[in-house]
């Protein structure tokens, strides 16, 4: 017989509000680390290394350095307690039967050629989340959130307990500084354990190590791969790597041309929504309505603040703080059915045709590549650019499904291919059209390698940790059209291989019976040896320059 359930007692508001409080960022994220794409020991290493990596890559070139990166992975030995286990006590086990901490604790060392940072933000940068001069910034970079390292160095103390140390020199004339620095959890603040003026060699630039749990493995989703593709798509990037087993790789750079420096833009009118255009108005230093248009947006000018306005019945000298509700609606609408030019372009910054097609020959081993890159489009007022690079046969497997890399502002993809809008692109291509086998909702099957990258003041990414492309339409499109004009010319490259083969095919088969043309000739009109052989000669000649053209 079951035992008679409890009465429960009812608790009143007051008692449930003790229970509540706020939530720091840095709280939530320590919980919800896997948002952050520190969801497993391998995929941890990775993410830090690119939050690292991109930082470096983005401060060198807005400084306008061409960036020299070394990257180290260093296996890291725990720190001993003081605690030893007896001999009847058993040691505990990882997945591979193996004794935790020794091979999967990591010292990891990111260091750059870079302006450096000043003492003051150092903290501020590695111990605070959501810090940073990118988010608010309408112009192409790598980092967006301004949440990435702090993050790396929040779960390197949840793992290891210890600090993030960072080494910085602003020039040659400063003195370097040597910190560490931990996160308060609770209040998302630095915790400084040392901020002190040191040595250090190089004139100018930043040192990071970061030491935490991880997975050190080979392959697709592998740290190595991601350096490789950050070097295709930035061929400016001088690279040494060197990794846990003590190997070192260095990829060179293939030109010290920096790219086209990105320029800041406003936002645009069409990519504004109601509570945004509210606040603007409300922050604005402007006097009237007329000037707040022009100087908070791009693409306004007299002529289309005019009919915005004369749409929306507001008069051109109202204060944008006395606008109402109805009036901010009123004003959104206007914009929305006036035509505004596309924002401008010079805010992206992307690879390349030439550049692409470097990056792949330098990277894979093929005997056809192409590129492409579109015109920029738009998508909710953002400005963006779509390139495509195909290489293809070659050492390339022919009976694999074609890989597929993905970058965003320049930065590789490497996980959560099925969720992108990049892969959807690239599915939907009819790949069949041009000459490439392709089964019903599948990678085309061939020795091919497709390139795709997107660059764009904002990039709509499925989640915090980067890792996929939102399925705009507008963007989906862009891919498409990148990737039917590459098609094309591969098919052109296909039918022509095929028409040479068929033609080697055709000369083979004539080179073979010409000796015995020869000899009925030499049947008919009774001609000797000498001359026999002189007709086979001027046959094979004459085949072999059919051959050259």
């Amino acid at each position: 017989m079951a035992a008679p359930q409890k009465k429960r007692t009812p608790k009143n508001a007051q008692s449930l509000a003790k229970g509540q409080r706020e939530i720091s960022i840095s709280e939530f994220f320590t919980k919800n680390r896997h948002l952050l794409g520190f969801d497993s020991p391998a995929k941890a290493l990775l993410t830090t290394i690119k939050e690292a990596v991109d930082n470096s890559l983005d401060a060198c070139e807005e400084a306008g350095f061409p960036p020299r990166l070394f990257v180290e992975i260093r296996p890291d030995k725990p720190v001993n307690l003081g605690i030893e286990l007896s001999s009847q006590e058993t040691k505990p086990k990882n997945g591979n039967g193996k004794s935790p901490n020794k091979e999967d604790r990591f010292k990891l060392i990111i260091e750059d050629n870079g302006p450096g940072i000043v003492k003051a933000q150092i903290p501020k940068i590695f111990g605070k989340l959501l810090y940073g001069s990118k988010f608010h910034s309408l112009k192409q970079s790598r980092g967006q959130q301004g949440i990435g390292i702090s993050a790396a160095g929040m779960y390197g103390q949840l793992t290891t307990g210890k600090p993030v140390v960072i080494y910085s020199r602003t020039g040659l004339d400063e003195p370097a500084h040597r910190f560490q620095v931990k996160m308060d959890l609770k209040k998302n603040e630095p915790t400084i354990l040392e901020g002190d003026e040191t040595i250090w060699e190089k004139d100018h630039g930043t040192r990071i190590e970061i030491t935490l749990t991880g997975s050190y493995k080979r392959g697709q989703h592998s740290v190595d791969n991601y350096l490789e593709q950050t070097s295709i798509a930035n061929p400016h990037l001088h690279l040494t790597y060197k990794n846990p087993k003590g190997e070192t790789s260095i990829y060179a750079n293939s030109t010290d041309v920096l790219p086209e420096e990105p320029r800041e833009i406003q936002p645009h009118p069409y990519g504004v929504e109601l509570g945004i255009l509210a606040r603007m108005l409300t922050d604005t230093k402007c006097r009237n309505i007329t000037s707040f248009l022009k100087d908070e947006f791009c693409r306004v000018g007299a002529v289309t603040c005019e009919n915005i306005l004369a749409e929306a019945g507001i008069p051109p000298r109202r204060h944008p703080r006395r606008l109402v509700q109805d009036d901010i609606q009123r004003l959104l609408d206007a914009i929305a059915v006036t035509k505004i030019a596309s924002p401008p372009t010079d805010c992206l910054s992307p690879i390349g045709e030439d550049l692409v097609m470097a990056g792949l020959k330098s990277g894979v081993e093929a005997d056809f590549y192409t590129s492409v890159t579109r015109p920029a489009a738009v998508y909710r007022g953002n400005p963006f650019q779509i390139e495509v690079g195909i290489a293809y046969g070659g050492q390339l497997p022919g009976d694999e499904l074609a890989k597929v890399i993905r970058y965003a502002n320049r930065v590789p993809l490497l996980y959560q291919a099925s969720a992108c809008g990049i892969h959807k692109a690239v599915l939907g291509a009819s790949w069949r059209n041009y000459g490439v086998q392709q089964s019903r909702g599948a990678l085309p099957t061939a020795p091919m390698v497709i390139l795709i990258h997107m660059a764009s003041v904002w990039v709509p990414f499925t989640s915090e940790s980067k890792e996929a492309v939102a399925h705009y339409p507008e963007i989906i499109k862009e891919m498409t059209l990148a990737l039917q004009e590459a098609g094309r010319q591969l098919k052109r490259h296909i039918n022509r291989r095929a028409r040479e083969k068929d033609a080697l095919k055709k000369q083979n088969y004539i080179q073979k019976y010409i000796p015995f043309i020869g000899e009925a000739l030499q049947e008919i009109l009774g001609i000797d040896d000498v001359e026999r052989e002189e007709v086979v000669a001027t046959l094979t000649d004459t085949l072999e320059r059919s051959r050259k053209l």
